[in-house]
This record gives C-alpha cells, structure tokens and sequence, in this order.
C-alpha cells in the first residue's frame, strides 16, 4: 500500500506543488525558436557574426557542429535536465514579494531566485551544458573568465563535477572585490590566474582566455560565460539559459492564471537577461526591461558601463555589438559597483532587439543600486548580488506607476554573500571592518 498513500499536501495531477514542481523539460527545448534569432552564421541583423582569429575557426566550428547535433539528441536534452534539477537546483521558485508590494502600492511583483542555484547564481545552467558540449569534443580542460566570480564559480563546479582541470581568468581590481568567490573557486580545484594588464577587470580578463585558448585549443574549451562573443556563443548560452524564462512562464500561469506584464533584468553581457526574455520575445504583451550599470551616472567619463548612452558600434573579442569606445575606437573604462556589470560591451542579440524596440533598456545608479539591495534584503528577506539590484531598482521606480492588477517579474540573478566586501564599505559598516582589521594577524 505504500504507492497508494495520499496526504492533504500532495502535487496534482501534473506535479506541482503549489507554486513549486512541474515538469520544466517540454519537447524540443532546444529546437525553440522567435522572430528575433539571428541567421545560420550567428548575425542577429547588422550585430554578432565570427570575427575570431584563424587559428580558433575549426575549433568554433567543432563547437558548432557538436550543439546542432546534441540540440537533435533528445538523450543530451534529458541529460542536461536532469543535470539541473539533480544536480543545479532547478527549477528555482519564483517568489511573491509580498511586502515590497504593499509597500509600493502597485503593481504586483515576483521574485526569480536564481540565488538558489548550486554556486549561487543562474551562471552554472550554461556551465553545465557547455561542460557537456565539452565532454563530446574529448576536452580534457576547461578556460574561463570572470568578473564578479559568479561564472568562474560556476565553471569551477563543473570541472570538478565532470573531471576537467580548470584555469580561471580574473582582473586584479575583480579579485580584490570579490575575494570570497576566488577562495571557493580555488577549493573546488581551479586555477584562478589574476590579470594585471588594461583595467584589470572582466574585458582584459576575457582576452587573457582568449589568449590562452589560442595556445592550448587542441584540448582546452573557453566556457565563455555570457550570450558574448564570436558565434556560436550568444546562441549556445541563451539557448541553455533560457530555461530560467520557461520556468518562469510555468510559474506565473500556475500562480496568476496569466502572462506577467514586465520582465526586468540586469545587463552585463546579457545572459541572465537572454535566459529571462527569450521565452517571451514574440509574447508582444510582455514588456522586457534591461538594466544597465549607471555607476556614478552617464555623465561621468569612464564611471559607468551605460552601453546605449554613448556606446558605438565595434568588433571587439570576435563580435560586432555595441561598445562604449573612445575616438580611437579603444574600449573605453568602465565602473559599476558590481563586478559583473563593468563589462563595456553587451551581447549581439540584445543590441539588436534595442534596435528592433523589442527590449527597453535603462540604467540604475550605484546609489540606487545600494538603496534597493538594502530594501529587498529589509522587507523580504533576501540578499541579491548588486549585479540583480540594478533590476531591483528599476522595478521600486515601476511598481508605483502601474495598477494592482499588473505582474512584474525581476531576475535576482545571484545571491549576494559575494558582495560583502563592497556593500560592508559602501554602507561604512564600522562593525565588519573593525572585525577585518582583528582578523589581519592571519
């Protein structure tokens, strides 16, 4: 009688729990498709495209014909799933941020925790499938950069997962801020090399990998952690982050019985921001809302990374996008309060749906970044990355001017224990440094 057993708590018929469950591996995931996909050479109309050295050409290549077929393979598909709910967290909850709600007075909104995920971010999902793409190419290592530590994190835990030796790019300036995430990287086996060159942040971090893949791509792959680079890349990772908006989907019909109104996201490179809209690109009632780093704001030469404020078009790291350059066509420097925003270009398919007018992008102000952090974390109990309190931020300003009726739903891309260096000096927590300085015997 053991399988006939019932309770009063039990899922329906199709696995939900509440809000919770479900069944988030609908057939052909990875043959979904929208008007706004770029052609077969990877343009997303005048952005995107190969622009890489020749060298790396048969290695993209490889790349490319290995996910076409695994896309085909519904055995990778079941794999990949079962690698993110067994082994990721997936799916995470989305969550009614009751009190920020009330507060505000408008418009309901709903939390994506991508914090929940194992390393703390939605970064491991494309990790995980590229780990898989690498291990049917016969790579033995893995290459990757990071800003805010959350991807190199994420790309540390699959090498240790899936047996892969790990080298791990990072700016001087980035390991300084986000030394936490370099310490767990660093025990999960990788081989974290700090870069000292340029700004010493995520773009010089990106062409020391590139660098070394150069050298050693016979058996290496470069875990490129964001919808950024020469092509395959931006589709590789959205097509693999794009599980977190058909859970969302999932989710908000099961709660609401409807489509939310707006989908707000951070934007560095874009694959948080791709994984939450790419579901709904052609679900023309849905508003998407990108949140770029408006650092100390847009006046301010070198103190943002605000790319459609005075960003032009470029081939930089093997793509065309949009870049904040100077008049030499140089990239020019950058600041965020998070590490992973700092970034001065964006993704090929996000400048294009800017030009198409399907996604409305802003900015948020490190001041107003801070400002958000401390009230999600006051009112609902979670601690966001700085990178998902830009989101945050945009989402305070919205909620008010829209009427109860209407759903917002913000991607807390991160959890924020990596950050607490820099929110613990920009509050002037005297408290958490008086307990660092009693620590410096160590």
């Amino acid at each position: 009688m053991i399988f006939n057993f019932k309770t009063l708590y039990d899922g329906d018929t199709c696995g939900h729990f509440g809000q919770y469950g479900g069944r988030f591996a609908p057939k052909g995931i990875f043959s979904f498709q929208t008007s706004y996909d770029g052609d077969r050479n990877g343009h997303f109309g005048q952005y995107g495209g190969r622009f890489a050295p020749e060298m790396l050409i048969p290695a993209l290549e490889e790349l490319e014909n290995v996910y076409i077929r695994a896309k085909k393979d519904r055995e990778f598909e079941r794999e990949f799933m079962s690698y993110l709910t067994g082994f990721a967290g997936r799916p995470t909850p989305l969550t009614f941020a009751a009190n920020l709600t009330r507060r505000l007075g408008g418009a309901k909104i709903y939390l994506k925790n991508e914090g929940l995920n194992l390393s703390g971010a939605h970064k491991i999902t494309h990790c995980i499938g590229q780990a898989m793409l690498a291990k049917r190419m016969g790579k033995k290592r893995l290459i990757a950069e990071t800003g805010a530590g959350q991807h190199g994190k994420a790309v540390a835990t699959v090498a240790a997962k899936f047996g892969f030796e790990c080298t791990v790019y990072m700016g001087e300036r980035d390991i300084e801020r986000q030394r936490p995430n370099v310490f767990w990287m660093q025990r999960l086996g990788a081989k974290v090399k700090p870069v000292s060159f340029g700004t010493k942040t995520l773009k010089d971090a990106t062409n020391a990998a590139l660098k070394d893949w150069i050298t050693n791509v016979h058996d290496s792959h470069y875990l490129l952690g964001s919808t950024v680079g020469p092509h395959p890349f931006p589709s590789i990772n959205r097509d693999f982050q794009s599980v977190v908006g058909m859970e969302v989907e999932e989710q908000v019909k099961k709660i609401e019985g409807k489509l939310p109104n707006y989908l707000i996201a951070c934007v560095g490179g874009g694959s948080n921001s791709m994984g939450l809209f790419y579901r709904f690109l052609d679900k023309k009632s849905v508003r998407l809302v990108g949140v770029e780093a408006g650092g100390r704001g847009v006046s301010k030469k070198g103190g943002h990374a605000v790319r459609f404020s005075g960003g032009k078009k470029g081939v930089v790291e093997g793509y065309k996008s949009v870049f904040l350059q100077d008049r030499y066509g140089n990239l020019s420097p950058t600041h965020s309060v998070s590490a992973g925003l700092d970034y001065p270009g964006i993704g090929p398919q996000l400048a294009h749906l800017k030009n198409e007018g399907r996604v409305q992008f802003t900015y948020a102000t490190d001041r107003e970044v801070l400002a958000a952090f401390s009230l999600l974390a006051k009112t609902e109990g979670i601690i966001c990355a700085l990178e998902s309190a830009h989101a945050v931020a945009f989402a305070l300003k919205l909620a008010p001017t829209l009427s109860k009726n209407k759903i917002i739903v913000v991607n807390l891309s991160g959890a924020g224990d990596k950050d607490i260096f820099i929110i613990a000096e920009a509050l002037k927590d005297k408290e958490w440094i008086e307990f660092l300085k009693g620590k410096s015997h160590l």
